[in-house]
């Protein structure tokens, strides 16, 4: 029988609802995360049978703490665990509890608020959210500092090869590792940069996207830190959100992988530096304010657990 797994390798979508939800204490939830994976299932069928051709779906991560409060599958996941910080000479990759992940995305705005509105309504007694973002296609698919996002995206048989596990953890296969980070921007200061001085901090042209070559590029640019190499990529599905007047601009980074060691040695070269204290200059100007690894069962992993 195929795995069925849930839908992490599909695209950027026109909108989309990020949702992180932390138990409550001294409450029943075992009743309520049962009801929420019937929901999560139901719920992709109905997108499926509905909007077709939108590719409108939601995926459904557990947080490490949950999975072990929950009791759930043994043992765990190989790669699995809680996401330490990684602490660099200026800035820090912080870490934040989240005990559920909601990635909610379709053409529709209107299929992802009654989604998040179902969760909400399966989960408000026992559980609080702690993030709710929303989030949009900005032009061809450019972050909000006006470059094109997830150009080293794999494609292809490619995504499913970086995006979901496989033989090398047969209890699991089909599933994925789930990151998040929520990084806000100082676009002030983005923006007085001129256009030569920003390619330089993401080592790639802003309009016609064509990366520097390696002759050009600066070692503490974006692209040749946070690229681990061709045969250790992941699934970025990032989108930008927030409030203009507030300066309140913010990209909401999500990845899905088959090894959560790849995202780890992102992240290292990226705060840490590549050598040391070579760290990513983009920092510079977004900063993470959360940052935690969720895993992500196959649907058929979900239906067990909803009993």
């Amino acid at each position: 029988m195929k795995i069925q797994s849930q839908n992490v390798l599909d695209g950027v979508n026109h909108n989309t609802v990020f949702m992180v939800w932390n138990f409550k204490e001294n409450v029943e939830i075992k009743e309520a995360f049962k009801n929420v994976c019937k929901l999560v299932i139901n719920l992709n069928h109905s997108a499926n049978t509905r909007f077709p051709e939108t590719k409108a779906s939601v995926v459904m991560g557990i947080g490490f703490h949950a999975w072990n409060l929950l009791d759930l599958k043994k043992p765990l996941p190989k790669e699995f665990e809680e996401f330490q910080e990684i602490v660099g000479s200026k800035h820090t990759a912080v870490s934040t509890k989240g005990d559920l992940h909601f990635h909610i995305r379709g053409n529709y705005k209107s299929f992802c608020m009654d989604t998040a509105t179902a969760i909400t309504d399966a989960l408000r007694e026992v559980a609080d959210c702690v993030e709710e973002i929303h989030g949009f296609k900005y032009w061809d698919g450019r972050s909000i500092i006006g470059f094109v996002d997830g150009t080293e995206n794999p494609y292809g048989e490619d995504r499913a090869y970086f995006g979901i596990i496989g033989d090398e953890d047969l209890e699991y296969k089909g599933c994925s590792y789930l990151f998040v980070q929520k990084y806000m921007h100082d676009l002030h200061a983005w923006r007085n940069l001129p256009v030569y001085e920003q390619e330089k901090v993401i080592g790639r042209s802003k309009y016609e996207d064509i990366e520097m070559s390696d002759e050009v590029k600066p070692t503490n640019s974006h692209s040749a830190l946070a690229n681990v190499g061709d045969d250790a990529k992941i699934v970025r599905d990032n989108m930008p959100f927030g409030n203009i007047s507030t300066n309140d601009m913010g990209t909401y980074f999500i990845c899905y992988a088959s090894k959560f060691s790849t995202v780890k040695k992102m992240l290292t070269r990226m705060f840490v530096g590549e050598p040391k204290g070579n760290y990513d200059r983009l920092l510079d100007f977004s900063f993470p304010k959360t940052g935690t690894l969720f895993f992500v069962p196959t649907f058929d992993i979900l239906d067990e657990f909803s009993g």
